[in-house]
């Protein structure tokens, strides 16, 4: 692997500069593999997690506990959305101004703004949320598709989630600033310490001191308490640009609108995955806890090889965004390029794998015979879905990145769209089969619209690389004629 030039006395601190070539000017295998493999590591561990987790809660013999979290997951997707609304708005926009700043160093001078901005809105709106939530719980767990065997537990789960709403939504959006100065390793490093934390408290709470679900959400919340000080302190200390000082706080229009019309296309996605979460968990739990149970267990399965196609499809995209700000055409398009076959390989291989012993992999989790009989469908259903997905996943990044607000949102709300139809329709038509299969005809779908919008799109998308590149050579040549 090429190796990063040598420092220079004077310049940004050692781990920026370096972060910065591999956005730059590094080989794109090397700087996929410095920005992928770390994000990919790390959700990895953070499947392993929820898994491991769901194991805690599994040992109490109690499936009413596991129900419980799966109707609480969407919460979590609540919380990572005012979070991304921020984050991922935020840091396109960063990653587009450093790029920028090639051409123009006077870009560099918003970042500062952007980046207080992002963090401080999160923790405001996720207070906001987290509020509302508390005050009208019992409503919203009826909602959640909570029936009288399992409001108690989802009730425990659900209100200390909320109660650290502007924890979990600052953690969120400082992933993604970091993630935009091409920090991978660093994200990395403070999810698996997240993910240790997480089960050391898991296991305090949970096994020793009998807290049950609410002590996995204690648990939760701590973690990210710790994500939320190392961030801070490491782009404190490291980042040449980023303040998170409330006094670079601003309302501008040219702060918000490039951040908020990005980001909210992510909050659209988890407004209707929340809904799509409500409307498949009313239409299960008239089969019973079990197809609950079995969602819930397969789902986190199913994450194992999902979150590591995601590791390549989110940490491409300071790349993409860096190189669009700078009018690297041929950077953006290799980037884009070796990214699509990476991930097509990934998805092939995984869902391969994990659904030729689907069935030794879930009966490590769960011994009841007819949740497992379930279970091996509803895993099944979820690898060949996530190979769709993790094209998706590419193109909603590269929407992004690119800051086309409009397509970004667009794939963001089409899942959800597309979803509640063909779930409903599908359980008229089959039962529970139809239920289980729903999300898989969706993501093929959302694919197919992910693709012509690609095709829509592409004339614009080459008209403002080539304005970057005409920007550079104009600069470029003033600079010789100086």
């Amino acid at each position: 692997m090429t190796t990063p030039p040598p420092a220079e006395a004077g310049t940004a601190p050692d781990a920026a500069r370096t972060n910065r070539w591999y956005l730059s000017s590094a080989p794109i295998v090397s700087a996929l593999l410095h920005l992928c493999v770390p994000m990919a590591a790390a959700m990895i561990v953070g499947a392993i997690y929820n898994l491991i987790n769901a194991g805690f809660i599994g040992s109490l013999d109690n499936t009413a506990l596991l129900a419980a979290i799966t109707l609480g997951s969407p919460i979590l997707g609540l919380v990572m959305g005012v979070g991304n609304v921020f984050g991922v708005g935020g840091g396109a926009l960063i990653s587009r101004l450093l790029g920028g700043a090639e051409r123009d160093p006077s870009k560099a001078a918003s970042i500062k703004r952007v980046a207080s901005y992002s963090l401080w809105g999160s923790v405001v709106v996720g207070a906001v949320v987290g509020g509302i939530g508390l005050v009208f719980l019992s409503p919203l767990v009826a909602l959640l598709g909570a029936d009288a065997s399992v409001a108690a537990p989802t009730s425990a789960f659900v209100g200390v989630l909320l109660g650290f709403v502007p924890v979990l939504a600052a953690a969120v959006c400082l992933e993604q600033l970091v993630r935009a100065e091409g920090a991978a390793k660093q994200v990395m490093t403070a999810l698996i310490v997240s993910a240790v934390v997480n089960l050391a408290l898991d296991a305090l709470f949970i096994l020793v001191l009998d807290w049950g679900v609410a002590g996995a959400a204690v648990a939760t919340g701590l973690a990210n308490l710790a994500v939320v000080a190392y961030f801070v302190i490491w782009l404190t200390r490291n980042s040449e640009h980023v303040r998170l000082s409330p006094r670079w706080f601003t309302l501008a229009a040219s702060v918000q609108k490039p951040v908020l019309g990005v980001g909210v296309g992510t909050l659209v996605q988890s407004a209707f995955l929340i809904v799509t979460a409500l409307v498949l968990n009313n239409l299960a739990a008239a089969y019973g806890e079990g197809p609950l149970a079995a969602m819930g267990v397969a789902v986190r399965i199913a994450q194992v090889p999902e979150f590591l196609i995601m590791g390549v499809t989110l940490g491409v995209l300071p790349l993409l965004a860096y190189s669009y700000g700078k009018g690297d055409g041929a950077r953006f398009g290799s980037a884009l390029r070796a990214s699509a076959i990476t991930v097509g390989t990934l998805a092939a291989l995984a869902a391969t794998l994990v659904l030729c012993f689907r069935e030794q992999v879930f009966t490590s989790f769960v011994a009841d015979e007819s949740v497992l009989a379930i279970g091996v469908v509803v895993l099944a259903a979820q690898l060949i879905a996530m190979v769709a997905n993790g094209f998706t996943g590419l193109i909603t990044s590269l929407f992004q990145a690119t800051g086309r607000a409009l397509p970004a949102t667009v794939m963001s709300a089409a899942q959800g769209v597309l979803f509640i139809p063909v779930v409903i329709a599908g359980n008229i038509w089959f039962g529970l089969t139809g239920i289980v299969w729903a999300l898989t005809v969706t993501e093929v779908a959302v694919l197919a619209v992910g693709v012509i919008l690609c095709i829509a799109l592409a004339p614009a998308l080459k008209r403002g690389l080539a304005e970057g590149s005409a920007e550079r050579a104009e600069e470029a040549l003033e600079l010789a004629a100086a």
